[in-house]
């Protein structure tokens, strides 16, 4: 069966997630993508639904000023309209947010709405008050994707119809992300992930202060950007870690390939947020594995999931910087663990996360909900 698909995903087009290229490139037929807000408001070359012109702009300003213009409502319908000229069968929302923007749009145009949740979406506190635990969008979305057991779990307490909802993890490219050896590795540690407080870096760093101090030829390569950035950067200096820790910034997907496979392990500190922000099952964990790295991580939502204690990775609780440098410290120590562990990770990476089967379920998926 081929439906008619319609993406939609809030990021600008210009700045596009892994998994979100993943769907717009791999799932068959899909017709259009729209991004650029949470009420996604350009298409996927950039170019605004609602047209702009100087003189149109300066049209809608007075509207706005005289209290006659709603953009807002105007953007459901344009968005309503997109979705009957493309005969959409479906829309596929990526994070809850956006569905519950396109609830309207969606019904106007009687089209079934997925919502594919990722991670902040469904445990954000300010996600959840602002679409008041997404409440109206259980009772109208044809279907909801969790990426985790533990996500599952909660949306389903959320208050999610079990009969419309699929669990999924984003899949991974194992073509890509080839085996290494890690047991040959030199006691390289590699971290891929944006710096927010959920990733933790700094517990990450303070983890690793604690390896270089037990074995000084330990190194620690972190790669990703973002606002918490500096604030490490800085940490670094200041506790003359430079020589042992690099900040490498975001690099691209072959690059980030590369260094996993010349890799002895891959780290991570993922922790509940302050802001009850959390993971969903990071995609560079999977990637890891199926570079038959063994993963060192915290038993956090999907990761618990995806690595198995003491099989394909170690596993520890969050914020527990010491046991996580006796974690590295063991796999410096024996390098044949880290093979054994590497390999069963690639195999698990292969058995259960590969991009064709999280393409597969989710094609599948979309198709039933069209055809209900």
């Amino acid at each position: 069966m081929s439906i008619r698909i319609v993406l939609a995903n809030p990021t600008p087009h210009d700045r596009q997630e892994s998994f979100v290229t993943a769907h717009a490139t791999r799932l068959d037929r899909v017709v259009r993508v729209i991004t650029h807000g949470t009420l996604p408001g350009r298409n996927a070359q950039g170019v605004p639904l609602l047209e702009e012109t100087k003189g149109r702009r300066f049209f809608m300003r007075l509207r706005s000023l005289a209290g006659g213009y709603d953009r807002k409502g105007l953007l459901q319908q344009r968005i309503a309209a997109l979705l009957r000229e493309e005969r959409a069968a479906v829309v596929l929302a990526e994070y809850g947010t956006c569905a519950n923007a396109l609830i309207d749009a969606c019904s106007s145009a009687n089209v079934p709405l997925v919502a594919h949740f990722h991670g902040f979406d469904a445990h954000t506190t300010s996600a959840l008050r602002e679409t008041g635990n997404y409440r109206r969008l259980f009772q109208h979305a044809a279907g909801c994707i969790a990426v985790s057991e533990d996500m599952k779990r909660h949306l389903l307490a959320l208050g999610a119809p079990s009969d419309r909802l699929l669990l999924n993890s984003c899949g991974v490219d194992i073509d890509r992300f080839v085996p290494g050896d890690a047991g040959e590795a030199p006691p390289l540690f590699v971290s891929v992930g944006r710096f927010v407080e959920k990733k933790a870096p700094m517990v990450l760093i303070a983890a690793f202060r604690r390896v270089l101090a037990a074995r000084p030829e330990a190194r620690l390569i972190m790669v990703g950007d973002g606002p918490l950035w500096p604030s490490c950067k800085h940490l670094v200096e200041a506790e003359g870690l430079a020589d042992g820790i690099e900040l490498k910034g975001s690099v691209s997907n072959e690059e980030v390939a590369l260094l996993m496979k010349r890799a002895r392990a891959f780290v991570q500190h993922s922790v509940h947020a302050l802001n009850g922000d959390c993971e969903g099952t990071p995609v560079a964990v999977i990637e890891a594995m199926s570079c038959a790295l063994p993963v060192i991580a915290t038993r956090h939502t999907g990761i618990a999931d995806a690595v198995q204690d003491n099989d394909t990775g170690l596993l520890c609780e969050e914020h527990d910087a010491q046991r996580m440098a006796e974690q590295m410290i063991a796999l410096i120590d024996d390098p044949g663990m880290a093979r054994r562990m590497g390999m069963a990770g690639r195999e698990r990476a292969a058995l259960h996360y590969s991009m064709e089967q999280s393409i597969s379920r989710l094609q599948l998926f979309l198709e039933q909900v069209a055809q209900r």
